[in-house]
């Protein structure tokens, strides 16, 4: 198991600087010039001052020359700064990861559970109205989009009730995790209706599969009882794809929810990437993408190493 793990592992090192070059590369294509975000139009009709800008921030320099120094000050712990703001890109990262984590961590958490317990009573009362209700709120969230859904809720919860803020992570003047308590629940509300759907699909699918084969009949046999069957037998056997999904969901703890960070104005690394688009701030751009990059393939590495912990024949192929 232990020889398995670092070979899964080793080989991440050459598929993260594979995905640094062409995130960098692929950039460096775009017609986007940051350079006419922070310069006024005045200034800008000065050829020198644009050129004394470019050369500044190194981006007279070739390509493959400013990739290299990019790479290696990463590897140094040096994100460099933003272009736009002039701000240095760790402190960017390090102000607006909290807001992300917060709003991912409660999603995740109440879409896992919510998704999970729907998904297994529809397996268990198959084609009873549980199920029928389950599918239907499955085919829902899957078709709709977020954006629509997070319009919804500030429509009905935020103007017409006015029960909750329509933006922002927090009041002016306010401290603390209870005053930020009443802007996170449409948010998260709205990642959990998205997040909810695939996780139903798959524990139910997952669940009938289970309670079809023999074992599950051979324990029904030896008169255990129905709910011992069904957690025991039925439930632990079927959260290997499950926790497959749950594991890919992770890197939206880093890279947040773009579209429903920017429908609720939440300042986290979502609305950043936006913004950096916008405004073309190659460097912000990169460090985010590469951010997310890495946290995928933790992802999947550790979908590997789950997969070959609950099931021998994985790592034991050649």
């Amino acid at each position: 198991m232990l020889k398995y793990t670092m070979k899964k592992f080793m080989l991440m090192i050459p598929m993260l600087l594979l995905i640094s070059a062409l995130v960098f590369f692929a950039l460096d294509l775009t017609p986007l010039d940051p350079v006419s975000y922070i310069i006024s139009p005045d200034a800008a009709a000065n050829a020198a001052n644009v050129e004394a800008l470019r050369d500044k921030y190194g981006l007279n320099d070739p390509t493959i020359v400013r990739y290299v120094h990019w790479i290696g000050d990463i590897l140094h712990g040096d994100f460099g700064y933003s272009i736009v703001s002039g701000t240095a890109i760790s402190k960017i990262i390090a102000t607006r990861l909290p807001a992300t984590l917060e709003l991912s961590v409660f999603a995740l958490i109440l879409s896992t559970m919510i998704g999970i317990t729907i998904g297994i009573c529809s397996a268990i009362w198959q084609n009873s109205w549980v199920d029928y209700l389950g599918r239907f709120l499955a085919v829902v969230g899957q078709s709709i989009p977020q954006f629509f859904f997070g319009i919804c809720m500030i429509q009905i919860f935020a103007i017409k009730m006015g029960w909750f803020p329509t933006r922002g992570r927090m009041s002016p003047g306010a401290e603390g995790f209870w005053s930020r308590l009443p802007h996170l629940v449409l948010p998260v509300l709205t990642l959990t209706i998205s997040m909810c759907a695939v996780l139903m699909r798959y524990a139910r699918n997952s669940m009938l599969d289970v309670l079809n084969r023999d074992y599950i009949k051979t324990a029904r046999s030896k008169g255990i009882p129905e709910w011992k069957v069904y957690l025991k037998h039925g439930f632990r056997n079927a959260l290997k794809p499950v926790l497959v999904v749950l594991c890919f969901r992770l890197p939206m703890l880093i890279g947040g929810s773009v579209v429903i960070e920017n429908v609720f104005s939440w300042p986290g690394i979502g609305s950043i990437i936006t913004s950096s688009v916008n405004s073309g701030d190659y460097p912000v751009i990169m460090v985010t993408t590469l951010m997310v990059a890495v946290a995928i393939l933790c992802a999947s590495f550790l979908v590997d190493v789950l997969n070959a912990f609950l099931d021998p024949r994985v790592r034991l192929e050649k």
